[in-house]
């Protein structure tokens, strides 16, 4: 990819694992748009990436907001080389039966359709710009292949998410867009706390699991990032080591 398709959008920006792709990113010579619902955590997000960064607070549920981001970035950079699919969040962890409506919808209108969302609004500027593509890449989780107990509605938007990220790799074939997902495991932010102080595990134990550094994942979003459009990295597990992933359950 050369310097002129080097700008990418980044949701979920604000903390955790957006924020380290962010830098990463920024540390790699991209211009940066960053994307979350807290204005003041992007400004620190930019604040610590310096370079050509640009804060656009943005609710990915919104249709309207959306819509906003990418006419903002077109806005200043006149094209989009990358989206990073990243805002989510997991809701309550309560049994099944237990799941509210509200608490259900809440995580499907984050991870699934602010997903959607911001892909659409990605694919068709990277159909129309001149020279024509790009890459999206989803962020999908461990969740995406096994579940956690108490986990329905996370487990299912990031089951839906890998359908997504094959949908939008088959229907971008034709205006060089690539499409790839990375399954990320334990990484050591906010949303993971629990882990260090035990988590429930299928057979009723609650186990405190290893977690690694976050900067792993940052790496391997841009090793992703910054093929080129021939090549696709469709899908990438990156996980601690130790964690009870592979015979999980």
């Amino acid at each position: 990819m050369n310097a002129v398709a080097k700008i990418a959008v980044v949701t979920g920006a604000g903390s955790g694992i957006g924020r380290s792709v962010a830098l990463a990113l920024a540390e790699a010579g991209w211009s940066v748009v960053l994307a979350g619902r807290r204005a003041e955590s992007l400004e620190e997000t930019a604040s610590l990436a310096g370079g050509d960064v640009l804060c656009v607070p943005t609710d990915v549920t919104s249709p309207a907001d959306v819509t906003t981001l990418f006419a903002t970035a077109h806005e200043r950079h006149g094209r989009v080389g990358l989206l990073f699919n990243n805002a989510g969040t997991s809701g309550p962890r309560v049994p099944f039966e237990d799941i509210s409506y509200e608490d259900w919808r809440a995580v499907v209108d984050v991870n699934l359709t602010g997903a959607f969302l911001c892909a659409q609004a990605a694919f068709r500027m990277m159909k129309n710009q001149s020279p024509q593509g790009g890459r999206i890449i989803n962020n999908g989780s461990i969740s995406s292949h096994v579940p956690r107990p108490h986990s329905a509605p996370y487990t299912s938007t990031k089951h839906a998410m890998t359908g997504l990220t094959k949908s939008l790799s088959l229907d971008g074939r034709a205006y060089s867009i690539a499409c790839g997902q990375i399954d990320i495991g334990n990484a050591a932010t906010e949303m993971t706390q629990r882990m260090r102080a035990g988590i429930l595990q299928a057979n009723g134990e609650v186990v405190v699991e290893p977690v690694m550094d976050v900067g792993h994942v940052a790496k391997t979003v841009r090793h992703m990032a910054e093929l080129p459009l021939e090549a696709n990295v469709q899908f990438a597990t990156v996980m601690a080591t130790g964690m009870p992933y592979i015979g999980r359950g």
